[in-house]
């Protein structure tokens, strides 16, 4: 049967609309691109940044290689990594563990400056304080730091504009290399990486490493250069990195010790080879988180030594209801993530975005996923993570003290002359348990 014409022409109007429609339409990578990003709410400035991870997946591609590329790279270093998945990262900051635990004692460190002489400083001398570690290494800053120095033929300053640390650390590193090297005459020079950046707060690619405290160290060798391969542990100087945490323990505060269990595994079993107490081994490396030698991913190919700096961190604890006092010091450091604005941020601060942009030399609006800003603040920070007192947990040792030219709590020890003699307990003798910490859980 035959249809009218104009039933025709009406039917054929309605199949074309639609398409015309649909054709008429944006692509959706257009919208996406003329539409603002829609973004969760920055975390407070207390809580931990999101890890290495999230970061990277941040990133643009770089020019000229294919995603599929990316990809395919990123599977090849995880591979053997697998059985990692799921498990502890150690690289959970000192926040959690530390909101915890008990309040510790009055002050211990800088009992010398009363609150009145304190205030009087920061205002009108604030470099006589020394070094200042603000906050947790995770979301802290570090005020009067000091650049980590040549070391000649005992260490090489891998990234100099990145080491930098309290003075407690440096001091505590520096004796603890010459250590080695007293031990290892032949040993070559030890890389160490990076601390700090001069005024603290986010570097990337860590979570951590904000406040002076945290070192990052390259392994011994056989070799003058490191050995690049992937499987450290079987190429590592054994005897030489065994020195180097016993050296560690022995000469410094040690809040921990971050190292793959792979080349924990090949340390531990050369220590008991040497002879070491299986029972202080055990409380070294298999204490769970009481353990001082603790595993991280990503820490293959080196030592992450967090380091107490007993007298920096309770002057950082301290100063923080002081800072507004010195302009130029009451900052926030603030990590752009998804959504940011630099109203969100001046709000969240209490700041200003005329401080934000001058602060940080901004010609105008735009920011950038990972881009750490520095937020000029109008009074005393009151969402600024604040921690609680340190104490000093006794040296995890297998012997007693050593009393040479090392720090105590914070403060130089008179050296003690040498007996020749060797202070190994006998085996039958356990180590004391450590008492628990104020501070304390791994970062990377």
């Amino acid at each position: 049967m035959r249809l009218p014409l104009f039933l025709v022409l009406i039917c054929a109007g309605c199949a074309v609309r639609p398409v015309h429609t649909v054709r008429a339409a944006a692509p959706p990578e257009v919208a996406r691109a003329e539409a603002p990003a829609a973004v969760p709410t920055a975390p407070p400035p207390g809580e931990p940044l999101p890890a290495q991870e999230e970061v990277a997946a941040a990133s643009p591609v770089p020019s000229g290689e294919a995603p599929e590329a990316v990809a395919a790279e990123d599977a090849e270093e995880e591979e053997g990594d697998e059985d990692e998945a799921g498990l502890e990262e150690g690289d959970e900051g000192e926040a959690g563990e530390a909101a915890t635990n008990p309040a510790g004692p009055g002050l211990l460190y800088t009992a010398d400056l009363s609150d009145e002489e304190l205030t009087r400083r920061w205002k009108q001398e604030p470099q006589s304080l020394g070094s200042v570690s603000v906050g947790f290494v995770e979301s802290g800053r570090l005020i009067n730091g000091v650049r980590f120095p040549d070391g000649g033929a005992d260490w090489i300053v891998v990234s100099p504009e990145k080491t930098y640390a309290t003075e407690e650390t440096i001091t505590y590193l520096s004796q603890v290399i010459r250590a080695v090297r007293a031990e290892h005459p032949d040993a070559p020079a030890l890389r160490v990486n990076q601390i700090s950046a001069k005024e603290g707060g986010y570097m990337r690619p860590h979570k951590s490493h904000q406040s002076g405290r945290d070192v990052d160290l390259g392994f011994y060798y056989p070799t003058v250069e490191p050995i690049r391969a992937r499987d450290r542990e079987n190429h590592i100087h054994l005897a030489r990195n065994w020195s180097l945490v016993k050296a560690l323990l022995a000469h410094a505060d040690v809040q921990l010790i971050l190292v793959d269990r792979r080349v924990q595994k090949v340390l531990y079993e050369y220590a008991l080879k040497a002879g070491e107490d299986k029972a202080w081994l055990d409380s070294l490396f298999h204490a769970g988180f009481q353990s001082i030698i603790r595993h991280a991913r990503g820490h293959r190919d080196h030592f992450h030594v967090r380091f107490f700096s007993p007298r920096a961190q309770e002057l950082g604890r301290r100063l923080a209801p002081l800072l507004a006092l010195q302009p130029d010091q009451n900052i926030a450091m603030h990590r752009v993530r998804s959504g940011d604005t630099l109203g969100a941020i001046a709000l969240r601060y209490n700041s200003t975005v005329n401080g934000l942009r001058k602060s940080n030399r901004l010609r105008g609006n735009l920011l950038r996923i990972g881009q750490v800003l520095s937020v000029p603040l109008r009074g005393p920070c009151t969402r600024c993570p604040v921690p609680p007192p340190v104490v000093l947990p006794p040296r995890r040792l297998a012997a007693a003290p050593a009393q040479t030219g090392t720090l105590a709590a914070g403060k130089p020890m008179e050296a003690v002359p040498a007996t020749g003699k060797s202070e190994e307990p006998p085996a039958s003798e356990e180590p004391k348990p450590q008492s628990p910490t104020v501070v304390g859980t791994p970062t990377s």
